[in-house]
């Protein structure tokens, strides 16, 4: 606005500015609503020790002496908080992960010896200002979620180049790996693994959250083999096969080339292996596990988990998605077509019990199992047998082998790379360790990133990622 000799000249605000203030806005009330979360949190906190204190029937000298202790680790814990890290407080030893907007090396913690997963983003690769539009969808999934389920995230900081998350690290690899490894699963493995993956599923679910990315890909296993689900993988949220707009120009026709038609199932899973981490680790990604109904412009809620649930299921049992094609254009064609196109292979034989979980799972969003809630999936006759209060006690379906605390022989071997070639000016960050203070490991952080010399904003919560250049 300018002025005049008494006059007004009003100005029309650009685009530009406008995503400026969008983002300034949405980063200052995230930071205040943090503050009042983290207040109300330890309050929380500080009242539940009261109440355990009470039950165990504890006297008054050792009532004290356990508030002072709590009180000593709130210190500590505020003080880990304001954490100020950078790489060379790590030290890297082995690339175990690669995309197209960076990488995943493993890490060990220089003072502590602790390993982890580093997550490299690389932000140059990474300059999409529409994320603006999703700052309010995206939430804390991996903070809030149970931590028996979903994998955590300890670190972040970055320099001019990169952004750095530091990552629990989880040895037995991912899913799409050990189904890369093996030709099918027993349904008695399937079992095991849909089962805890009904449950991690759930445990966002309950917290209002929708993952919209249920995949292989995304299906971590701990050290003993058991599931834990990660909201992001090394671009997840920023792979443009993951919105509807890459698909625009693509009309709801039924397929009129499916290469795929006259392979056998064989041929198929052996096609399917071949290209699948390429696509796994390529900008354009890949559809095959996407309920229709995201796709669409009428909206869509928490059961489209359960249809890539289905999808994965089926994976493990025939040895390929129902929807893969040679091209991501093709496969969203028959993910849209799927009442003519998801078929089972004689050639295959599955149990009907299994057959039935699929199909229902794999069906319009109205008939999906799961929408009358999570225990009519728990009910189905597949999961016979499935104890699901301790599931996670019991050996896993598949036993993996760990030899050391820095075991790599779950992941691929990628050659080394310049990318951790530190930027020339560091960005002032905040971090937020919470390793050492495993009673906390559920709360809930927010971290936000803002440096406005630069006119550069980012936030990062532990399931998404946004990043936003002048």
């Amino acid at each position: 606005m300018a002025m005049t000799a008494g006059t007004t000249t009003s100005f029309p605000m650009s685009n530009h500015t406008r995503e400026r203030v969008t983002v300034a806005k949405l980063t200052l009330e995230n930071f205040y609503s943090n503050l009042i979360i983290q207040h109300e949190e330890r309050e929380t906190r500080q009242k539940k020790l009261e109440v355990a204190m009470e039950e165990e029937g504890l006297a008054d000298e050792e009532k004290k002496l356990r508030r002072s202790q709590h009180a000593r680790k709130e210190t500590e814990f505020l003080r880990l908080k304001r954490t100020r890290l950078g790489l060379d407080d790590f030290e890297s030893l082995k690339v175990i992960g690669r995309g197209a907007f960076g990488e995943v090396r493993l890490v060990q913690k220089k003072d502590t010896g602790h390993i982890y997963a580093m997550k490299i983003l690389r932000k140059a690769d990474m300059l999409e200002k529409e994320q603006v539009a999703h700052i309010r969808a995206e939430r804390d999934i991996l903070v809030e979620a149970d931590g028996a389920w979903v994998v955590k995230m300890f670190y972040s900081f970055q320099d001019k180049r990169n952004l750095y998350l530091i990552m629990e690290f989880l040895p037995g690899g991912d899913m799409m790996t050990l189904l890369m490894k093996k030709d099918t699963l027993s349904e008695e493995e399937t079992q095991f693994y849909i089962s805890e993956t009904v449950l991690a599923i759930d445990a966002i679910h309950q917290l209002g959250f929708i993952h919209r990315d249920i995949k292989p890909d995304n299906l971590l296993l701990d050290a003993k083999g058991h599931v834990k689900l990660s909201d992001f993988g090394l671009c997840t949220g920023l792979k443009k096969a993951h919105r509807t707009e890459f698909y625009r120009n693509l009309t709801h026709n039924p397929p009129s080339d499916f290469s795929f038609q006259n392979m056998n199932s064989k041929r198929k899973a052996e096609t399917w292996k071949k290209n699948r981490r390429q696509l796994a680790y390529s900008t354009v990604g890949t559809p095959d596990y996407i309920a229709p109904e995201v796709f669409m412009q009428t909206g869509y809620n928490k059961l489209c988990d359960w249809w890539s649930l289905g999808v994965i299921m089926y994976e493990m049992l025939i040895g390929y998605p129902p929807f893969c094609s040679e091209t991501p254009q093709e496969t969203y064609r028959k993910v849209m077509n799927w009442k003519e196109t998801l078929v089972f292979p004689p050639e295959v034989p599955i149990s009907e019990k299994a057959k039935d979980l699929i199909l229902r799972f794999c069906i319009d969003s109205e008939n999906r199992i799961g929408s009358n809630g999570v225990e009519e999936i728990k009910s189905h006759p597949f999961f016979e047998g499935v104890d699901w209060g301790h599931i996670r006690e019991r050996p896993a379906a598949i036993p993996i082998e760990i030899k050391s605390i820095d075991d790599t022989s779950n992941f691929d071997e990628f050659p080394e790379s310049d990318i951790l070639q530190p930027g020339e000016t560091a960005i002032v960050t905040f971090q937020i360790s919470i390793w050492d203070m495993p009673e906390y490991s559920t709360d809930t952080f927010f971290v936000v990133y803002i440096h406005f010399s630069d006119a550069l904003i980012k936030l990062v919560s532990r399931s998404s990622l946004y990043v936003f250049f002048e």
